[in-house]
């Protein structure tokens, strides 16, 4: 069983499914992020979740918190059959602040969730008799009100519920320990570090190589084969992702924003970008600023 939401973020308010299934690598997902805050609950699948350039186990009764524009990435596991089942909700923060603005607690934790630095994203041991799953099933049933107003109303009362259901879990785990960090991505994990700190600088495998005492040819294949996707594709996601926070949330100019990601030439960073987000910046910005 499965549901689809509203729209993606840029054409309505809430992005949802209910229980989507994928299996036999149906999901193939790389590094990216959204502009809204995503909630997502995983039913069933085991793999790695990578975040804040951190390997997180995945397992079932697993709720994910990613921030607006949070690079994150899902690695599922799908040998021995193995199924990958997941509700999702994405939605942009500010578009639903004032409904929580009445329960001044609840508001508080809200702005934290979707503003703060976290020190996990994510809460384990939950299952499907949960308030939090009873609340995606029903919010599924409800996607098809009769008007918009009505419709935004439901997605209004579904995120106030769903934080009220989140808060307690989320104080409790922080009397606790983290205990679902996967160390064996440890090198991908200082790859992934070494890119935060020079993404913004030419980049030459050998210089990377030589910082982490690792062959090239082991680093490539280290990380290909825990993420996916090569170094230097992730380099060009990650010059990208922030491309598009700084078009976004700055009025810097085009030019000054291809050189804070390492492209000194603004008419490559302008078909670079083209490639990957079929507009060009300043269309990009144009369409976000409306």
């Amino acid at each position: 069983m499965t549901g689809r939401g509203v729209a993606e973020l840029n054409e309505g308010p809430l992005y949802f499914a209910y229980r989507r299934l994928s299996v036999n690598h149906q999901h193939k997902e790389t590094f990216h992020s959204h502009r809204g805050t995503e909630l997502l609950f995983i039913h069933q699948g085991k793999g790695t979740m990578i975040v804040n350039n951190i390997s997180y186990e995945i397992k079932p009764g697993m709720l994910c918190i990613f921030q607006p524009y949070q690079l994150h990435h899902l690695q599922i596991d799908y040998t021995d059959q193995m199924t990958f089942e997941r509700s999702v909700a994405i939605f942009e923060p500010t578009l639903f602040e004032a409904y929580f603005e009445q329960w001044p607690v609840l508001h508080a934790f809200y702005k934290h969730i979707c503003t703060n630095a976290l020190p996990a994203p994510c809460l384990y041991g939950l299952d499907d008799q949960h308030e939090i799953v009873t609340l995606f099933r029903s919010m599924q049933m409800k996607l098809s009100a009769p008007s918009e107003a009505e419709q935004f109303e439901e997605i209004s009362l579904f995120l106030v519920l769903l934080f009220r259901s989140i808060k307690p879990l989320w104080q409790n785990q922080q009397e606790a320990d983290q205990p679902y960090r996967t160390r064996q991505n440890h090198h991908v994990e200082q790859i992934l570090n070494w890119i935060e700190q020079h993404y913004m600088l030419p980049f030459h495998l050998e210089d990377m190589a030589k910082d982490l005492h690792l062959s090239s040819f082991h680093l490539s294949h280290l990380f290909t084969e825990a993420v996916g996707i090569s170094i230097t594709e992730y380099i060009a996601t990650r010059r990208i992702h922030q491309a598009v926070l700084l078009l976004t949330t700055t009025d810097k100019p085009i030019a000054r924003i291809a050189e804070d990601i390492g492209i000194t030439n603004c008419s490559y960073f302008c078909k670079f970008f083209k490639s990957r987000k079929g507009a060009t910046p300043h269309q990009y910005r144009k369409r976000w600023s409306k």
